[in-house]
């Protein structure tokens, strides 16, 4: 499959259009290059998956700096404090991402199954028409199952970045000791949500691979 990032930063016509939104000027200047939606599609649920990795990590980051304060026992402590904002801000930038790459995911896939089923409707031979559905199914079940996992792990994580920047803002509110006991408890019932977005996002991220083993290279 073709590298689509260097020309992505070669062409300045596409510059302006958004991560999220498809157009068809767009995959039509694409196109103009030789790059097929298939290669689209796949660049773009490769930058998902990349992006739900990154997500998963800050979100982690910022839940652990936040049960480090719990256990807070001297020093600055609006250093701590600044820490744990600065990988809140990551984690809530990530979750922004995340939702802008589905998006596109989205965009691009809706085009080529279209156009797909466009060119099966072409096909005068019966035999080979067949055989085109058969492949559009078995693609665009993959493909719902993929997006329906994407889905689940970005409403998942919207729960836990609130409970999250609850806790962010109440620290900034009232930065001492009495405020950091007060999280203790809350923060252990946090932990078991964290965990399960974790896991959720990880199921999305395998499923963002197996999705891609499944289209030619």
């Amino acid at each position: 499959m073709k590298n689509l990032r260097p020309l992505g930063v070669a062409l300045t016509l596409t510059s302006v259009l958004t991560l999220a939104s498809c157009t068809s000027a767009y995959l039509a200047t694409m196109e103009a290059f030789g790059y097929e939606k298939r290669e689209i599609l796949v660049e773009r649920v490769e930058d998902g998956r990349d992006s739900q990795a990154e997500a998963q990590q800050e979100i982690q980051t910022a839940f652990e700096r936040l049960k480090a304060l719990t256990g807070f026992d001297g020093g600055s402590l609006e250093d701590k404090y600044s820490e744990l904002k600065t990988a809140y801000d990551r984690a809530e930038r990530s979750a922004r991402d995340v939702k802008g790459r589905i998006r596109a995911i989205e965009d691009v896939a809706d085009a080529m199954f279209s156009e797909w089923q466009g060119e099966i409707e072409e096909i005068s031979d019966p035999k080979y028409r067949a055989e085109s559905e058969k492949m559009k199914a078995d693609t665009k079940s993959g493909y719902d199952q993929l997006l329906t996992r994407m889905q689940d792990a970005e409403e998942a994580m919207q729960p836990v970045l609130t409970a999250l920047k609850d806790r962010v803002l109440t620290l900034k509110h009232s930065l001492n000791a009495q405020a950091i006991a007060s999280l203790e408890e809350g923060v252990a019932d946090l932990e078991g949500d964290v965990q399960d977005l974790i896991d959720e996002m990880q199921r999305s991220i395998d499923e963002a691979e197996r999705f891609l083993s499944t289209m030619p290279s």
